[in-house]
């Protein structure tokens, strides 16, 4: 923020001065530094906040807020105590430090308070400040804080690292007709003038990107979750979803907190429970203990819900639960292991909802779910580890991910398979009983279980959690007569020529015309023979990792094509479509347009969903990103074809929605787009396919992309939209989507500015209709400057949006001057955010392997 007038002069007079006085004064540096954590850990315990915030209706007014800091600390020398506060030095209003007055000194975005104020021992801090919008999600008609994870200094003074936990005692003003909720109870309420005030109790001990609230114009429902009245407040309009919905939301959280408490041995381990739905939420969900809050979308479903829709509902809140063990009672020390909580509510997750289904087809979704993800940046040259190194918490943000989403609970899965599911379950156990309510690092839960096995989780550790990258895993096979006479398997790593190898079990099938001969594989080195296989009869054709849980790039030959249908097992299917896309990237042996074509001869036959929807998105990716535009327009056609007839030949609704939707993205005919024209205009979907309101604003985004004159066609589906929250994202989007040049550019050029990306998963969905292939010649030249803001959208957006950003620009380019873009930019930058740059090289892999694909 730019200092303006006397206050400017002042703060730089007295800083002057305040640092001439100092001895031996620290180095203050921004953000939160890992010496400056420890130096912190080591010096300040039982802290408590007492925090009064009066919130105006209006968001344009800012929020007045007092607090009541206090805590003990460990006086070392004369050095001062930092907090940490990034604002404006004039939202820092005044400063009392154990009952004196002290001018309130902000330096490099900490409160620095002099020692000679402090006492060994107990001591407490009054501050009054103007609370910082940064992380306060200030919408129209409500409001949602957002700390993670480390955006809590943005509204308040506070010590903001993981591992100093503390009690918060919160205090909310509010319009009248608002509702509040916060990881305390609601103790008191009292009303008067217009205005309520809500006092929620102390909170039990959480670090600071755990401490949350949301105020607003909600609706409240209550249902009993362990005999405690439990409350969700949500602005959803539509009475079938609500209806349809609410009871599923809380059956699935209640199961799936039966689940973990049998599972850990723990009981729930907070005061509440409480859910928060969000329109237009940023992430899917964020685990503040009492006041979890949920993107509204995925929570509430109607009658015309697929069978994904469903899953990513029960994984969410499965998810989200699971981190009230992992994440919430047992905190990382500090963030370079976040991943640790998300690889467990992920993994955790899986298990809960797996419990209650088949375990084929837990291992199907587990495989769909995880694996296209993780290899979508494993297989990049700007792969990261599991585990990464954070210098300081400004650039913990960048470290989320596939990686840890997705990748993580690979690994974990190998893991518990390595060890044996009972000796990680009693290890995991332990290490809960043993952290609770505190802080513990990676390297202590590996400790735990290593205690727990005769296997070598140390080299293990290395390999899949300290390094990036996948292996490659290849098989030769000699023959003697019609019998084999030997097969191996070797692996090496996918990048570099460091020799290495990733322990993990797998299945190799071979596929006859009468049967199926299967052996499990448990490999450990570089090379190793599979003696099992020794003697079977010469087979049609082999699929390595038939049972879909070993990672890595396995040859998959494209001789399984012809004989595909022999093959029976869905997750061996499913194993077969991710690895000959994976092959067909990495250049081995299966071109694009074969892979395209057998993709879409499957259209018909893959009956299971999860697949289905599988080769679908696989359809759209090799048809947008690796065919030349030549190529994809002879294609069109035919491909439109297929998918028509699909949608007329299968009988599952779900599996109909998914062929529609596949439909409507990939159409370029005027006959398809009069088809869908007519579908749109009438509200009448074809024949057993439901949409709801959402579906036919998708598709009025892709009639609006093929169309010349698009404004008249966007402003009906705007009338048509009824709930307000759905408007206000629609309105962002249509710009994006016009027709209209001029209407593109002035929304891209708006987006330089904070205030006009505040909602970010709107400015995500905008950008991807802005960057549409059909859009591409226009559109090229936003490129620049989308990279050239990507520092800046960094510091200011949440932990999703830069590579939400980035994907949305970069994800269907594949003109080389796209590349040259890049590659110009990197070249420019050489001592650039190095977490930064591999989130650019992730997000623009596609793109580099279309200069080799695109023929």
């Amino acid at each position: 923020m730019k200092k303006t007038g006397l206050l400017a002069i002042f703060l730089v007079v007295f800083n002057t001065g305040y640092r001439a006085q100092m001895k031996s004064l620290p180095k203050i540096e921004s953000g939160v530094s890992y010496e400056l954590a420890q130096l912190r850990k080591n010096t300040v315990s039982q802290i408590k906040y007492e925090l009064d915030l009066k919130i105006p209706e209006s968001k344009s007014e800012r929020i007045a807020g007092t607090e009541t800091l206090t805590f003990n600390y460990k006086k070392q020398n004369e050095a001062p105590l930092l907090i940490d506060f990034k604002e404006d030095p004039s939202s820092l209003m005044a400063i009392s430090v154990n009952g004196q007055v002290t001018k309130p000194v902000l330096e490099n975005e900490h409160v620095v308070i002099d020692a000679k104020y402090l006492t060994s021992g107990a001591n407490q801090i009054n501050i009054t400040f103007l609370a910082g919008n940064g992380a306060l999600n200030r919408r129209d008609g409500y409001l949602y804080a957002l700390f993670v994870p480390d955006r809590a200094r943005t509204m308040f003074p506070c010590f903001d690292q993981p591992n100093l936990k503390a009690n918060y005692s919160l205090t909310l003003t509010i319009p009248e007709k608002w509702s509040g909720i916060s990881n305390g109870q609601l103790k008191e309420t009292i009303s008067q003038q217009g205005q309520k005030t809500l006092k929620f109790a102390q909170s039990d001990l959480l670090p600071t990107y755990l401490f949350s609230f949301a105020a607003g114009d909600f609706k409240n429902f209550t249902e009993k979750i362990s005999q405690q009245d439990s409350r969700i407040l949500y602005r959803e309009t539509d009475s079938v979803k609500i209806k349809t919905s609410m009871d599923s939301i809380f059956t699935l959280y209640r199961n799936s907190l039966d689940y973990y408490e049998k599972w850990t041995g723990i009981k729930h381990p907070f005061q509440k429970h409480g859910m928060v739905a969000i329109p237009d939420f940023q992430f899917g969900g964020m685990e503040h203990p009492g006041a979890i809050l949920f993107q509204n979308s995925t929570l509430f479903l109607d009658k015309t819900a697929t069978q994904n829709q469903l899953n990513n509902r029960s994984n969410l809140i499965a998810h989200e639960v699971a981190h009230l063990w992992f994440g919430d009672m047992v905190t990382m020390d500090w963030f370079n292991d976040v991943w640790m909580k998300e690889v467990f509510a992920n993994f955790m997750a899986d298990k809960s909802t797996g419990a209650s289904a088949d375990k084929s087809i837990y291992d199907l979704k587990f495989l769909t779910t995880h694996f296209p993800a993780a290899y979508s940046v494993d297989r990049t040259s700007g792969a990261n580890p599991i585990r990464q190194i954070l210098d300081n918490l400004q650039n913990a943000g960048m470290m989320y991910g596939p990686i840890i989403y997705n990748k993580a609970p690979i690994m974990m899965r190998q893991l518990e398979l390595l060890i044996g599911e009972e000796n990680f379950r009693k290890g995991v156990g332990e290490y809960l009983k043993k952290y609770a309510y505190s802080n513990a690092s990676w390297p202590d839960l590996i400790t735990i279980l290593d205690n727990n096995t005769s296997q070598d989780l140390q080299s293990w550790n290395k390999v899949w959690v300290n390094d990036p990258g996948r292996p490659v895993i290849d098989y030769d096979v000699k023959y003697k007569g019609n019998a084999i006479e030997r097969f191996a398997i070797s692996q090496h790593p996918e990048y570099g020529k460091e020799q290495k190898s990733w322990p993990q079990q797998f299945q190799i099938s071979l596929f006859y015309p009468d049967r199926i001969e299967k052996v499990e594989v448990k490999l450990s080195g570089t090379q190793q023979e599979v003696p099992e296989l020794k003697g079977k009869v010469k087979p049609l054709f082999i699929l390595q990792n038939s049972s879909g849980i070993g990672y890595g790039v396995f040859k998959t030959d494209k001789v399984i094509m012809p004989d595909f249908a022999l093959v029976k097992d869905p997750i061996n299917r499913a194993s077969a479509y991710i690895s000959l896309y994976e092959n067909m990237l990495s250049g081995s042996g299966v071109a694009p347009l074969e892979v395209l074509h057998f993709y879409t001869d499957q259209l018909q036959k893959e009956t299971t969903e999860l697949n289905l929807r599988l080769i679908t998105g696989y359809i759209s990716a090799i048809y947008w990103e690796f065919l030349p535009e030549k190529k994809r327009l002879e294609e069109s056609g035919s491909i439109e074809s297929m998918l028509w007839k699909a949608l007329q030949s299968q009988t599952a609704k779900n599996n109909k929605k998914i062929l529609f939707d596949s439909y409507q993205g990939i159409f370029q005919s005027q006959q398809a787009y009069d088809n869908l024209y007519t579908i749109w205009k009438s509200q009448t979907p074809p024949q057993d396919v439901a949409l709801n309101d959402e579906d036919f604003t998708n598709l009025a985004l892709s009639l609006s992309l093929r169309n010349k004159n698009n404004s008249q066609l966007l402003q009906e589906q705007l009338a048509r939209i009824k709930n307000q929250d759905r408007v206000n994202r629609f309105k962002i989007i249509m710009k994006a989507a016009s027709s209209d040049q001029k209407i593109r550019d002035d929304f891209f050029n708006s987006l330089t500015q904070k205030e006009n990306r505040a909602n970010e998963s709107a400015v995500g969905a905008a950008l991807s209709y802005l960057h549409h292939p059909l859009r591409q010649q226009t559109s090229i030249h936003y490129l620049p400057k989308s990279l050239d803001m990507l520092q800046e959208i960094q510091k200011t957006g949440d932990i999703f949006f830069p590579d939400n950003w980035l994907r949305s620009t970069f994800s269907n380019y594949q003109n080389p001057k796209a590349l040259d873009v890049v590659n110009q930019f990197l070249s420019q930058h050489p001592d650039y955010n190095a977490i930064l740059k591999n989130k650019i090289l992730q997000a623009t892999d596609n793109l580099k392997r279309a200069q080799v694909l695109v023929k």
